[in-house]
């Protein structure tokens, strides 16, 4: 004969749903993490190649213009360059999750990091849109010469570097999304 105790546990058992599967977001997971990779790479490699030089007077004298010209730009290489081995790092333990249906731990470990990774990120990006607007339009109040115009290849390079940098701001914010529903089905 059962005990009382035993036979809520059973009842209570039967009425709990069963945990859902979280296959197909662990793998959009995946593929998002994948693609973030290509993007921090792109951006870190665009903008540590971006060069120009401009002949003053004479082809002696030049005007040269490179990322480490700038430290919000060599700021933006470093943390592009971070965020990719963060994704390469992070694509066996996105994996992990395809494996185990119960894994919690790695989840949240996940999404700790994509928030600091964001963090970092979107600050980089942020202060490299900003300095480059200003080579783009200058500013008058401040007597600041629009440089883009003399400079184009370097910065349509930059510009272009951004956009690889914005594109992973946005698939972190995604994975950011995916992670916490897949922690939520769990419960």
């Amino acid at each position: 004969m059962m005990k009382a105790s035993q036979y809520e546990a059973v009842e209570s058992s039967k009425l709990s749903p069963p945990p859902r599967s979280n296959r197909g977001i662990s793998i959009l997971d995946l593929i998002f993490r994948g693609i973030a990779l290509c993007a921090t790479l792109a951006a870190a490699v665009a903008m540590a190649t971006s060069e120009q030089q401009l002949p003053f007077f004479t082809r002696f004298l030049k005007f040269d213009a490179q990322y480490d010209d700038f430290p919000t730009f060599s700021f933006f290489v470093l943390v592009n360059a971070l965020a990719c081995g963060y994704f390469a790092f992070s694509i066996p333990l996105s994996i992990l999750n395809i494996a185990r249906k119960g894994a919690q731990r790695s989840r949240t470990i996940l999404i700790i990091l994509d928030s600091v990774m964001l963090g970092l990120l979107t600050s980089a990006a942020s202060a490299t849109a900003s300095i480059l607007y200003l080579a783009h339009s200058g500013s008058g109040s401040a007597n600041w010469l629009a440089v883009c115009q003399q400079f184009n290849d370097f910065c349509h390079q930059a510009s272009g570097s951004l956009i690889g940098s914005f594109g992973a701001v946005v698939i972190l914010i995604l994975l950011i999304i995916i992670q916490g529903t897949a922690l939520a089905r769990r419960h």
